[in-house]
Formats: C-alpha cells, sequence, structure tokens
C-alpha cells in the first residue's frame, strides 16, 4: 500500500488506495492544481514542446550510439533516465523543468530500446511496432483496470503516476518503430514520414471534434507526435545520401535542445503566473 506522506500526493493517495478495488477505481478527489505531477492543460505550447523532445531524443541517440560504444551509450541513457524519473517521483509537485527533463531522457532511451530491438536483436521494424502496439494496449488495460481512468487529470497517486510513464516510455519505442518502419521498410524516406504523421496527427484532432473521448484523442495524438518529431529530426540529421539534409545528428541535438529550453521556460513562467493566480483567486 501507497503510504499517505509521500510528496505531492497528501491525503488523495490514502483515499485511493483505502478499501477495496472498486474503491479504488474512483478518481480521487484532490484538485489536479494541489496534487498533480504532469501537465493538465494541454496547450499547443505542450504539443510543441513534446514534438521537440521526440527529434531531440531520436537524434541524441543515434549521435551517442556513433560517437561511443554502444553499450555505452545504453547505459548512459538508461541511467540519464532513472535519474530523470527519481526526480520526477520524488519532487511534491509538477515542476515543468523536472517534468519536460523526464520526457527528454524517456525520448532518448525509448529511441534505444527499439533500435536495440531491431539492430542488435535483428527484429524487423513492422513486428517490432506490432509489438510495442501490443505492449501500449497492455499497459493502458492494466491502467484502466486498476484505476478506472487512463486521463492525465487523474494523476493523483505514486501508482498512476507510474502507470502514467509506463504509458510514456511505450509510446516513444512504439513511435520510434513506426517511423523508422515508414521511412526505412517502406522507403518513404524521412521527410515524406514526417509529412504523413502530420497529416495523421490531425486525425485525433478531428475525431475529438466529431465526438471522440477526450482521452482516447489525447494519447492517440501522443503516440503520433513521435514518429512526427523523429521523422522530420532525422530528416534534418542524416547525410544527403541518406535522404537527409546533412547538418549531422550532434548539432541537430543541439540546436533541438536550445528550443526545448526555451518553449520549457515559456511554460515554466505560465505555470507560475496560473499558480499566482489561482493563490490570490477567492475560490483558490
Amino acid at each position: 500500500m501507497e503510504q499517505s506522506g509521500q510528496p505531492g500526493y497528501g491525503n488523495a493517495v490514502a483515499a485511493d488506495t483505502a478499501g477495496p478495488a472498486r474503491h479504488r477505481r474512483t478518481p480521487a478527489a484532490a484538485p489536479a492544481r494541489a496534487w498533480g505531477k504532469v501537465p493538465v492543460q494541454i496547450t499547443a505550447w505542450f504539443w510543441l514542446t513534446k514534438v521537440l523532445t521526440t527529434g531531440m531524443g531520436e537524434t541524441t541517440s543515434d549521435f551517442l550510439g556513433r560517437a561511443l560504444n554502444p553499450a555505452v551509450a545504453g547505459a548512459i541513457g538508461l541511467l540519464g533516465l532513472v535519474g530523470a524519473l527519481l526526480l520526477q517521483f520524488r519532487t511534491p509537485r509538477y515542476s515543468p523543468w523536472i517534468y519536460w527533463f523526464a520526457v527528454v531522457m524517456v525520448s532518448v532511451f525509448g529511441t534505444m530500446a527499439a533500435d536495440v530491438v531491431h539492430v542488435i536483436a535483428g527484429v524487423p521494424y513492422a513486428v517490432s511496432t506490432v509489438a510495442f502496439a501490443v505492449l501500449l494496449a497492455v499497459v493502458l488495460v492494466a491502467w484502466h483496470r486498476s484505476e478506472g481512468t487512463l486521463s492525465i487529470h487523474s494523476i493523483t497517486t505514486p501508482r498512476r503516476e507510474r502507470f502514467y510513464w509506463a504509458t510514456v516510455l511505450t509510446t516513444f519505442a512504439l513511435g520510434t518503430a513506426c517511423g523508422d518502419l515508414t521511412a526505412g521498410t517502406l522507403h518513404l524516406g524521412y521527410f515524406s514520414s514526417g509529412v504523413l504523421f502530420t497529416v495523421a496527427i490531425a486525425v485525433p484532432a478531428l475525431a475529438r471534434v466529431m465526438g471522440l473521448n477526450a482521452v482516447a484523442a489525447f494519447w492517440w495524438a501522443y503516440v503520433l507526435t513521435r514518429p512526427l518529431g523523429a521523422s522530420f529530426a532525422d530528416w534534418m540529421g542524416v547525410p544527403t545520401h541518406r535522404g537527409g539534409l546533412g547538418w549531422g545528428t550532434g548539432p541537430v541535438s543541439l540546436a533541438l535542445a536550445a528550443l526545448i529550453v526555451v518553449a520549457v521556460g515559456y511554460l515554466a513562467v505560465e505555470h507560475r503566473r496560473s499558480d499566482a493566480a489561482a493563490e490570490t483567486s477567492p475560490l483558490g
């Protein structure tokens, strides 16, 4: 049983873990502002930052894999992921800098995981794409059966936060395999794959307008941001003989990192303003 004294959750944890399973499925009543550990305001800046992290994760993984021994690169990715998630789990409330640092490291390691399955294990991208899709479905089903919701507005306990990050990691691995499938196996190339996923990501938005559940639309779009950002980042970084612009994965990674810092800085300012407005509100 989770302890109610864990940071960032307060009595919401006790309320959510006490009693039989049917009671644990009821979302905690604590407001997201008080207990949330992930962004709950999904704006254009959220999606922009997410796409930037997917691109950076792709090119950074490729750069490390070529500049270092693959085992060393994998160890760096794993240690970075563990360290980032420990920071995220231990922070008492949502912090834009810590949260997006964790997303970046999930992106880097998720790319490495998908590449290892293909390059080291020799699994075709078509097979790994299906396998990661099945794994994602398993994680989502387990999350829903345990908690009764997949909404990001319900991340109010340590258990739900663990489900959330397991889902995020799986979406990155799936998106990496899917992007490599279209660019390589299906011979679309990186730029054409990026255009394909740009069109595809509009589908959940249109489906939402037509009545699709908001949670389903969110996770559908979340998965597609991975191959979208990675395809364009690869196009910019790979040599011209592979259909890219030849800018190099290192420089592209640094440029994307700079853009991420700007985007997260803006999100952090907006978060502070939102908190300040809530504290001064008579309803806050």
